[in-house]
């Protein structure tokens, strides 16, 4: 993606975007396929058909092979890989659909924004935590 370039959302991104946390519910987690870094970015594919880590699906089976690919292409992580394709604002001006960037276990998370929540992946499914948890936002 070019400096300066941004997805722009779908007109019928909703219904897209519905459609995704649908199916992402009842996939199972898996590194490289469905994982929290590739959650996100199935969501803005959803929402403006732009997939910033297609080069990076099925490509690792584990975070620190996910991890080593990433740094190899110049990103620091998952998240920086996000950042470059979506730009950052404070968690008070969310919207609907935004990435959030949360801290969890040393390496951050990436869940969608719903309201006053935010849908993460764990290993049984899609779960909620409050949009507080949240760091920052990256608009989609």
């Amino acid at each position: 993606m070019s400096a300066g370039y941004y997805p722009t959302r779908l007109p019928d991104w909703r219904t897209n975007l519905l459609a995704y946390l649908h199916e992402a519910a009842r996939r199972p987690f898996e590194e490289g396929v469905h994982d929290c870094a590739l959650f996100l970015a199935g969501g803005v594919r959803a929402m403006t058909s732009y997939d910033y880590a297609f080069e990076y699906r099925g490509k690792y089976t584990t975070t620190k092979g996910g991890l080593k690919l990433l740094r190899a292409a110049g990103y620091a992580d998952h998240v920086d890989l996000a950042r470059s394709a979506l730009r950052s604002k404070p968690v008070a001006m969310a919207c609907e659909g935004d990435g959030a960037v949360i801290p969890e276990d040393g390496l951050a998370a990436l869940g969608i924004v719903q309201g006053s929540s935010i849908y993460v992946l764990r290993s049984a499914g899609l779960g909620l935590v409050p949009l507080t948890a949240a760091t920052y936002v990256l608009e989609v």
